[in-house]
């Protein structure tokens, strides 16, 4: 917590009073990178893994202490605590039938995307309702030091009325890191992009509309690795999120920031990750309020932790608290989140020269669903 003018600014994830073990399907590079590393700093338990391929499983087990290896997800539901929460880290094409084989009524944290297209993410929706699981997905940006600061800031007026909210990607990405994914045929906003456009959702709500183009590199057979997207708030708000995957002219002028201004100031938080991807470089959290009779000036402040690991912590806390009626509030339900997978549909239509309207999208949605 830091605080600025008197005014305390709280960014760490709150945790659960009472967290609850863990069970996680599947054991890609994620878990190991960032799932693993945040409920060991949190203090959540793992008790159990399971994965297709049982030696990847077993090799996580044993780096992480986590107690029982599972070869399918029947035997880890079998075997698991009657209060655990299933964290569902697989490719979305396996999400439903995953699903399907979880207790009536559990909790469980589900690996963004939300489907690979909006008909899956629907099914998901459906699945999720009919089974009465306490749904939630890992759209942790949301819960990054930095935004969680700048969110507290907006909502006690430092800034005033927001008027901007943009992030700007501009460097290059290792995309071999992840083979899975570079083979996608919607890979730029769907895997990357979704991340700002569930944030400016969290911040703005619902757009009108969508206007986005996403393009591919000339000399790369990857699908698309630069987006622009604009989303429609009004005559004087302004969201965009720009990004270009393909600067590979070094470090000297790459970006990587998400930016908020105000009637009364700014915001600034450097995205720190994304540079030099995996090792990063430090973030940077900058403010600028504006003053009577003074020049604007911007300060820094050191904020603890960063979206990897730290993030994590805060989806999957915020699961547990919710599960354990310690909240009334779950930020990342799927009920929140298919409206998020609306507008990158729009986002999708859009950059194929159709028209994009995200709410129609997700009012339809939730109709249909409600109806089964």
């Amino acid at each position: 917590m830091f605080s600025i003018d008197g005014t305390p600014i709280p960014y760490q994830p709150v945790r659960p009073a009472r967290p609850l073990p863990i069970v996680i399907v599947g054991a890609g590079g994620i878990v190991g990178d960032a799932h693993l590393p945040a409920y060991r700093k949190a203090g959540f338990e793992v008790v159990g893994i399971t994965n297709r391929t049982r030696a990847r499983a077993e090799k996580l087990a044993a780096e992480w202490n986590i107690p029982h290896v599972y070869d399918s997800v029947a035997e880890a539901v079998q075997h698991a605590p009657a209060n655990a929460v299933y964290d569902v880290t697989i490719m979305p094409e396996q999400f439903v039938a995953t699903l399907e084989q979880l207790p009536n009524g559990a909790a469980v944290l589900i690996q963004k995307p939300m489907g690979d297209y909006f008909w899956q993410s629907q099914e998901i929706l459906e699945v999720c309702r009919r089974k009465h699981l306490v749904a939630a997905i890992n759209c942790q940006l949301r819960f990054a030091p930095y935004v969680a600061a700048a969110r507290h800031m907006l909502s006690q007026g430092l800034i005033g009325e927001l008027y901007n909210l943009e992030v700007r990607v501009t460097l290059e990405t290792p995309w071999e890191l992840f083979p899975h994914v570079m083979v996608h045929p919607r890979l730029e906003i769907q895997y990357h992009s979704i991340h700002y456009i569930d944030l400016i959702r969290s911040f703005l709500g619902e757009p009108g509309r969508v206007m986005a183009k996403t393009l591919r590199h000339p000399a790369k057979v990857l699908s698309s690795t630069r987006s622009t997207i604009l989303f429609d708030y009004g005559d004087t708000l302004h969201a965009v999120i720009n990004t270009n995957h393909d600067h590979s002219f070094g470090p000297h002028n790459q970006e990587s920031f998400i930016k908020w201004e105000g009637t009364k100031g700014a915001i600034k938080a450097r995205m720190g990750l994304l540079m030099d991807y995996p090792h990063g470089v430090p973030d940077k959290f900058e403010y600028c309020l504006l003053r009577e009779n003074e020049a604007p000036a911007w300060h820094t402040v050191e904020l603890e932790g960063s979206w990897f690991p730290d993030a994590f912590m805060g989806t999957m806390g915020s699961l547990m608290q919710f599960k354990n009626g310690e909240t009334s509030v779950l930020p990342t339900s799927v009920e929140d989140v298919i409206k998020t997978m609306a507008v990158v549909e729009a986002a999708y239509a859009s950059s194929d020269g159709k028209p994009g309207a995200p709410g129609a999208a997700a009012a339809s949605a939730a109709t249909t669903n409600e109806k089964r």
